[in-house]
C-alpha cells in the first residue's frame, strides 16, 4: 500500500493536516512526507505507478482520464481534505477511482457562519452598525426602530444540501419561519427538518433573510435576478456564502442602490477579489467578507481528521461516509 499527497499549493498541507494527522496517515496509510505537484508528477510517471491512494486538499491539480490512467493505473483512491470537488472529481470517478471528500467537515464552519449573519440581519446589526460607527446616530437609531426581529419572521434558505440543511437544523434554536427553495428537497425531508417548501419568487418576496446555499453548476449560475432583489420585504437581507456566480451582480447592486432599505452580505463574489471600481463598493448596503465562512484556522485540521477517519473506515471495510458519486456531483455546491 502506497500513499502520497499531491497538491500545486504545498503550502497547504500543513494548513489542513495537523501534525498529528499526518503522524497518523504515516502508519496507517504508508504515507511519503511529501508534497507533489501536478508538474512534478508528468515529468516523473513512473514514480506512481504504484500508488493506491492520493491525499490532497485545497490546489488539489486537475487530471483528465488519459492522465490518471498513464500515470496511476493502480490508484484506489482520492482523499479529499476539503469541501467541494466537482473542478477535479469526475475524470477519477469514470476511471473507476473512489473519491472522498471532507464536505460535511467544512460545512460546519460554513453553518456557523451563516446562522450568525442570519440572527444579525434578522436585528439589521450591518446597516445600524455603518451608521453608528460613521457617527449617523439618527439614521442608526430609526434602524433600530424598524429592524424586524428574531422571533417569528421568515427566513428564507436557498438550497438544502449538506450546508442549507445544516443552517435549517441550526436555526431550529430560534422561533423562526424558515421557508426552502430546493427542486431536490423532498417533502419527507422539508418535514425533517421543520421548514417549508416554496418555490424561488415566493421565498424572496416574504422572507426578511434570505441566505444562499445552491448547487454551482450551469443551472444555477445567475439565478438571482433584480426582480428578486426588488421583491424583498422592506429591510431585507440577502447572505451569500454559496457561489457568487449564481448572483447577477449588477441586478443586485442596482437593486441596493434603488433600495437603501436593503442589505446584501456576500461571503463570495463571481470574480473574487473584486476588481478596482466596481459597484458593490460605492454602496453603503453592500457589505463584502474574504471568502472565511469555510474552514480557516484552526478549523481546516477538522478537514483532515474526517479524511484520515474515513480511510480507516474504507480500509477497514466499515460504512462510508464521504464518499461523491457523478450522481451526487449534479445536486454538490
Amino acid at each position: 500500500m502506497k500513499s502520497v499527497f499531491i497538491c500545486n499549493d504545498k503550502n497547504n498541507y500543513k494548513k489542513v493536516y495537523s501534525d498529528n494527522t499526518i503522524e497518523f496517515l504515516k502508519v496507517n496509510a504508508g504515507f511519503i512526507d511529501e508534497v507533489y505537484d501536478k508538474e512534478y508528477v508528468m515529468a516523473h510517471i513512473g514514480e506512481f505507478f504504484d500508488v493506491e491512494f492520493i491525499f490532497s486538499t485545497w490546489g488539489m491539480p486537475t487530471f483528465t482520464e488519459i492522465e490518471i490512467k498513464q500515470v496511476f493505473p493502480n490508484l484506489k483512491c482520492v482523499f479529499y481534505a476539503a469541501g467541494t470537488v466537482q473542478f477535479f472529481a469526475r475524470p477519477f470517478i469514470n476511471c473507476g477511482v473512489r473519491v472522498f471528500s471532507a464536505w460535511s467537515a467544512n460545512a460546519i464552519p460554513v453553518a456557523e457562519y451563516t446562522v450568525a449573519q442570519i440572527i444579525l440581519a434578522g436585528k439589521r446589526f450591518f446597516s445600524a452598525c455603518k451608521k453608528m460607527s460613521e457617527g449617523e446616530t439618527k439614521e442608526a437609531y430609526i434602524i433600530r426602530e424598524n429592524y424586524i426581529g428574531n422571533y417569528d419572521s421568515n427566513v428564507g434558505i436557498v438550497g438544502a444540501g449538506m450546508i442549507g440543511a445544516k443552517v435549517c437544523e441550526m436555526l431550529k434554536n430560534y422561533k423562526l419561519n424558515v421557508k426552502v427553495f430546493d427542486p431536490f428537497l423532498s417533502d419527507e425531508k422539508a418535514k425533517q427538518l421543520g421548514v417549508q417548501k416554496v418555490e424561488l419568487d415566493e421565498l424572496f418576496s416574504t422572507c426578511n433573510v434570505v441566505s444562499n446555499h445552491l448547487a454551482n453548476n450551469e443551472q444555477t449560475q445567475g439565478i438571482f435576478v433584480y426582480k428578486h432583489f426588488m421583491s424583498m420585504p422592506k429591510y431585507a437581507t440577502f447572505i451569500n456564502t454559496g457561489r457568487g456566480a449564481q448572483v447577477v451582480e449588477n441586478d443586485l447592486a442596482r437593486a441596493l442602490n434603488e433600495r437603501n432599505d436593503l442589505a446584501a452580505v456576500l461571503d463570495v463574489t463571481a470574480y473574487e477579489p473584486l476588481q478596482t471600481g466596481h459597484p458593490f463598493f460605492s454602496l453603503n448596503n453592500c457589505f463584502i467578507t474574504p471568502h472565511i465562512a469555510g474552514s480557516g484556522g484552526r478549523e481546516t485540521f477538522r478537514m483532515a481528521e474526517y479524511i484520515a477517519e474515513e480511510f480507516i473506515r474504507y480500509i477497514s471495510g466499515d460504512t462510508l461516509t464521504c464518499e461523491v458519486n457523478n450522481k451526487m456531483l449534479e445536486t454538490m455546491a
